[in-house]
């Protein structure tokens, strides 16, 4: 299937990988290989992993051709969103 990234996506994957070290090929993992995913606002879906005692989400869309990265973050509230 293929990965579309948003420019908003692209910009936020720079920004994380600056403080945390997350790359691309790390955000793309996490969309194929998800621990969960969990639904997120309108059409939107989370794939999620734990990392860094942390949460990696990364909000996407799907279709049948592809999926379209929206976003991308880290946070350490794991009770909050896991499920």
């Amino acid at each position: 299937m293929k990965i579309i990234w948003t420019r908003h996506a692209k910009e936020r994957q720079k920004e994380w990988e600056r403080i945390l070290g997350i790359s691309r090929e790390q955000v793309e993992n996490v969309l194929k290989n998800p621990e969960q995913i969990v639904a997120g606002y309108r059409n939107v879906l989370i794939a999620q992993t734990r990392w860094r005692n942390g949460l990696l989400r990364v909000p996407f869309m799907e279709t049948e051709e592809e999926l379209k990265i929206v976003t991308i973050y880290w946070t350490s509230k794991v009770e909050k969103y896991w499920r």
